[in-house]
């Protein structure tokens, strides 16, 4: 069997990770639409069937939900084995592609917990917001390596540490961004609990969803200035990493604009879509943009003297 080309390995990884894109939109969308509990409580069975017959709106949602993801997984171990044909010993394509794969069982796991442990549909629980926070941190790490997969696949340098301060700008970054995706996840859930199950705002625990809704724009303003501080500090880095700085910051900007619109239209479905997709995009950039600012050396060589 021949070994597949550079190109196939790339192609390959980008459809993975476009896919993957895709089921965690799906289950936004059965987050949104209270359709988790379409299985009961049984996992990896659905209401006790391996194939759910005569089945409701939200049994079909949710158990194409986990087909997609079954699929999903399947990708992430496919794309692992042609990583590995196709890449040398010791390939840092091959490292993030084997992260990926670990992060997709991880993402698996921690799916069947939320069905387990009845944490779906309407149920208003802190152990539910909790679990979303880490399954949405989750899912950041995932869609993280998928894309480094692809995009170190492609031949460019991956990150070396040798500039303390360039380095911290970046963690700082992607630190922030992680903790404003899980109180997102956790804003999600409030609208979800109040718009679409109608509970009272005034149970305990949607009433401290509700109270903590404030943290999530705070924190979208102070990831947007970290973000924009880290790409001013780190401009030197490269034309590349440059580019796509002032790309992501301006991809942010875009993304507080459509949060600001969900919350005036009062958070429907589609729109809730929307600034996920937005999300997933930011995220996926703002990897690239960290590795390709790490990739450049510490100091640049300085320039020849002109003749």
């Amino acid at each position: 069997m021949l070994n597949p080309s550079p190109a196939t390995v790339s192609r390959v990884a980008w459809g993975v990770l476009g896919y993957t894109v895709l089921v965690v939109l799906w289950g936004a969308f059965v987050r949104a639409s209270g359709a988790g509990a379409g299985c009961g409580d049984h996992w990896p069975l659905c209401n006790g069937e391996v194939i759910p017959t005569a089945p409701a709106l939200n049994t079909v949602i949710e158990f194409g939900h986990r087909i997609t993801s079954a699929l999903a997984g399947l990708a992430a171990l496919a794309l692992v084995a042609v990583v590995w044909r196709g890449t040398e010993r010791g390939s840092p394509v091959r490292k993030a592609a084997v992260a990926a794969l670990a992060f997709m069982i991880l993402e698996g796991a921690l799916g069947a917990g939320l069905v387990l442990f009845e944490y779906v549909a309407y149920n208003p629980s802190i152990g539910r917001a909790v679990w979303m926070a880490a399954h949405l941190a989750n899912t950041f790490l995932l869609m993280g390596a998928l894309t480094l997969t692809a995009w170190w696949s492609e031949g460019f340098e991956t990150p070396r540490l040798d500039d303390a301060g360039r380095a911290g700008w970046v963690a700082a970054t992607l630190v922030a961004t992680l903790i404003l995706g899980a109180g997102g996840a956790v804003t999600a859930l409030g609208d979800t609990l109040v718009l679409g199950g109608g509970l009272s705002e005034e149970h305990p625990v949607v009433a401290t969803l509700l109270a903590a809704r404030i943290f999530h724009p705070t924190m979208a303003f102070v990831t947007l200035a970290i973000l924009g501080a880290a790409v001013a500090s780190t401009r030197t880095a490269s034309g590349r990493a440059t580019t796509l700085g002032f790309a992501v910051v301006g991809g942010f900007v875009v993304q507080m604009a459509i949060g600001a619109l969900n919350v005036a239209l009062q958070a429907p479905i589609w729109l809730q879509i929307v600034h996920l997709l937005a999300t997933d995009l930011i995220w996926i950039g703002m990897v690239v943009w960290a590795s390709e600012t790490l990739a450049a050396p510490a100091h640049e060589p300085a320039m020849a003297p002109a003749l």
